[in-house]
């Protein structure tokens, strides 16, 4: 397939509609996203495993129970799930090297998803245990960013990224442990939603990273984000986070009246040198005078974020030490990689329970801002660039050391990890792009179950910009071998 030839995906909404109208078949859907995944392969490398013989069958039941007249939300569209993700039969590698053993249940996520009548064809790269804002590794190479080769989509959940910015799949889940949706959102040109923790389930881990991670979708539209929150959505019975139920959809077609919308250059304290590069503070500055064009009040505000991060670093680095002991071949483990396990060892247990414990002071010091200002004035929602930096080029963290790396990434992405230590709800939006044409991305943050005032916001703008009229180059024939179904080549 040429890039000539190549014919990116619908939206996730469109193709369902195109589906349940009759007017093309699953298994034109699917056939045609694994055509796509399998010749982008060696240019994009978006996908550690595909499922081809199992996605095609299930494609076939697809049409056979639309012309029955049955219907559901995702019946028989083809979406991609990121490799930390249980699917039944497929190793869950989550960017490791090694032997591991196949999934023997499918995650609740999964099993969601499937009950919405999705077909899965694969699944996306992501780093080592999803420690990085960059998607490389010895492991599977680099995935690369579709507007351009040369950078990162981002990561941690980079191959969801890059598989929907480049039309592979019409939408993606990944995960987001610190910014792992919202940081390759930004940097693909996508929209990317942080839910609540708890709204999407992450069984069958029972609070991954401490509470800090949470499932999202990926999606070049809101409407289409939401429609993936909505087919997702919901509680294992054994989940200790039950948030009540929104309607994502619905609220992507709602107005969101006008708001109180404080916009906040200065990240939390990272003992970094933290500042928005020149090119992501001139497109948030832009997109901030778009929501006050749109009858929005707007106007710069400090969150007082206190020391978080002192209470983020137990809990990341420990949920990196359960999953790395579980490895069966350790020393194939990145070395940062084994250093994170070493740290997380060394401040669990009492360590990781006070920063926990602290959460609920840290919800009412940073919660009041969303209901007082100094002028007595409510806050709906807090707006800030999503990365202070645009995507670095491949190869930038190669060989650093764990240290560097740490540091190096910080200054790139010290914005969207707070969120994850009070996990609240956040959704990343197409900003801009510099002037080499690297897309850019800004957060809407707010309170907690703050989901759908955020998707009707996000949508309005999304109204206003129609970011999802720019899309990337489509990506070059590839020459590499086809992606087996058990992750090699």
């Amino acid at each position: 397939m040429s890039s000539a030839e190549f014919t990116e995906s619908a939206g996730l909404a469109d193709s369902a509609r195109e589906l349940a109208e009759g007017r093309t078949t699953s298994l034109q859907q699917v056939s045609a996203a694994l055509a796509r995944i399998e010749a982008s392969q060696g240019t994009l490398n978006a996908f550690r495993h595909l499922r081809a013989d199992p996605a095609l069958a299930e494609a076939a039941d697809a049409d056979r129970r639309l012309a029955a007249g049955e219907r559901l939300p995702l019946l028989g569209v083809p979406v991609a799930v990121k490799d930390d993700t249980d699917v039944a039969g497929m190793p869950t590698y989550f960017g490791c090297r090694g032997d591991l053993p196949s999934a023997v249940a499918d995650g609740e996520v999964v099993r969601r998803l499937r009950a919405a009548g999705a077909v899965i064809v694969g699944k996306t790269n992501s780093c080592e245990l999803g420690q990085w804002p960059f998607t490389e590794g010895p492991a599977f190479g680099a995935t690369r960013n579709p507007w351009n080769t040369g950078h990162t989509p981002g990561g941690s959940s980079g191959g969801s990224a890059a598989a929907v910015a480049a039309g592979l799949v019409p939408a993606a889940l990944g995960s987001d442990g610190a910014g792992s949706v919202r940081i390759p959102a930004a940097w693909t040109h996508l929209v990317g939603i942080k839910p609540q923790r708890g709204r999407i389930s992450v069984h069958p881990h029972h609070d991954a990273f401490q509470g800090l991670t949470v499932n999202g979708p990926l999606a070049r539209t809101v409407a289409d984000a939401a429609l993936l929150l909505d087919a997702v959505a919901g509680p294992h019975p054994d989940d200790p986070h039950r948030p009540p139920p929104v309607a994502a959809s619905a609220a992507a077609g709602r107005d969101p009246g006008r708001l109180r919308i404080a916009l906040a250059w200065r990240p939390p304290l990272t003992l970094t040198r933290t500042a928005p590069h020149p090119d992501v503070r001139r497109a948030v500055a832009a997109l901030a005078e778009a929501l006050a064009r749109l009858g929005h009040h707007v106007e710069e505000a400090r969150p007082r974020y206190g020391l978080i991060g002192f209470d983020f670093v137990p809990r990341a680095t420990a949920g990196i030490a359960e999953l790395a002991a579980l490895h069966p071949e350790p020393a194939l483990l990145d070395p940062r990689t084994r250093s994170a396990l070493r740290t997380g060892t060394w401040l669990g247990g009492r360590v990781v329970r006070a920063a926990r414990a602290r959460e609920v002071r840290q919800h009412r010091r940073i919660g009041a801002f969303f209901h007082t200002s100094r002028a007595g004035a409510r806050y709906d929602v807090l707006l800030t660039p999503t990365t202070a930096a645009p995507p670095p080029r491949i190869g930038t963290f190669d060989g650093l050391s764990a240290w560097r790396t740490d540091v190096a990434i910080t200054e790139a992405c010290p914005y969207a990890w707070p969120w994850n230590v009070l996990g609240w709800p956040g959704i990343s939006v197409p900003a801009g792009f510099t002037p080499e044409g690297l897309p850019v991305g800004a957060q809407l943050l707010g309170p907690s179950r703050s989901e759908e005032l955020l998707i009707s916001l996000a949508a309005q703008l999304e109204a206003d910009r129609r970011w999802y009229e720019h899309r990337p180059p489509a990506p070059q024939t590839s020459d590499a071998p086809p992606v087996r179904a058990d992750g090699g080549r």
